[in-house]
């Protein structure tokens, strides 16, 4: 590890504690908003843990904080950055049967946000309402979704988009095969 890796995991446990408790939130919150468990979020705040990317990015979501600001000192980007495919922070436990892997730059989220969506022949991910004015685009690449959006329903297959309203409950379930696509949320 480097000098400068080894500062920035120094500084992460107090500007995660910093950043809940100036929100006001318990370690009760944070892990139910996360879904990372209270004891991993106290062990990290205590310098006990250090958090996987995965976790990390759920934290900062968790509690609305600039990835990238939070790990402050680290080395800027060099001008082409490639995340490795085996380097993708994976969200497995959201939907049935569904990973979604994370696309867009951590401080991109909330904003515009891209993700690659692998769902199980059958399975399903369903979001509840996003922020008001939220709009989501689903390509869909292999495959073909039910997609409902609201009361409103369609059949999605490889090569289509669809454009919808994200600040409404909304689902994506696989049809007849497993599903690859990609999702971009446009939050307002």
């Amino acid at each position: 590890m480097t000098d400068n890796s080894d500062a920035i995991l120094t500084r992460l446990p107090a500007r995660l504690k910093s950043a809940r408790t100036g929100q006001g939130l318990s370690l009760d919150a944070v892990a139910k908003l996360s879904g990372v468990s209270r004891s991993m979020v106290s062990q990290i705040e205590r310098g006990e843990s250090s958090p996987t990317i995965a976790t990390l990015w759920n934290l900062t979501r968790a509690l609305q904080v600039d990835f990238a600001g939070l790990l402050e000192g680290a080395k800027a980007p060099t001008q082409i950055e490639v995340l490795r495919a085996t380097d993708v922070p994976t969200i497995n436990n959201l939907g049935s049967g569904c990973r979604i892997r994370i696309l867009s730059p951590p401080e991109e989220a909330g904003k515009h946000e891209v993700y690659e969506l692998l769902i199980d022949d059958g399975g399903v991910l369903d979001s509840q309402p996003h922020t008001r004015g939220s709009r989501e685009h689903l390509t869909v690449l292999e495959g073909s979704v039910e997609l409902c959006s609201a009361d409103a329903t369609s059949t999605v297959h490889a090569g289509d988009t669809a454009r919808y309203a994200a600040d409404v409950h909304h689902r994506i379930a696989a049809v007849s095969g497993a599903v690859r696509a990609f999702l971009v949320v446009q939050n307002a």
